[in-house]
């Protein structure tokens, strides 16, 4: 008896757990706005490869110098890697020009549709939102 209350527990809490990524996504027009397409170019400073959405933080140096971390969200690690990416396609420190659309509350956040990386490589970036820009 005591040791199927311990896996009923248990099993709750492993529900209770996994759940939270779950509740935590949303659609993309809950967050970004497909008319405000934006291009910009900058310095990779962080990738985050996790779920549900892998992430990267750019710098991005406006006119004037000022310089804007902006985070972009990417695809489902599971997506990018059928599109042969991997944990290291991009890496601190390289050049990109990202293809994106911002965020609605106007924050620096944007949904990443293309990057074009140093070499002129472009890379869809698994963005869950059809006819991107293509800048």
């Amino acid at each position: 008896m005591r040791a199927n209350l311990l896996c009923v527990l248990a099993a709750g809490a492993g529900v209770v757990l996994c759940g939270g990524p779950a509740l935590a996504h949303h659609s993309f027009a809950a967050e970004f706005d497909s008319t405000k397409p934006i291009t910009l170019t900058g310095t990779v400073t962080k990738v985050e490869w996790m779920n549900p959405h892998a992430h990267f933080l750019v710098d991005v140096k406006d006119d004037a110098g000022k310089v804007t971390c902006w985070d972009f969200e990417l695809g489902s690690p599971n997506a990018l890697m059928r599109q042969g990416w991997t944990r290291t396609s991009l890496k601190p420190g390289d050049v990109v020009t990202v293809n994106a659309y911002r965020s609605k509350d106007g924050t620096p956040l944007a949904n990443a549709r293309q990057i074009t990386l140093a070499d002129g490589r472009k890379v869809f970036a698994g963005s869950s939102q059809d006819g991107g820009p293509t800048q």
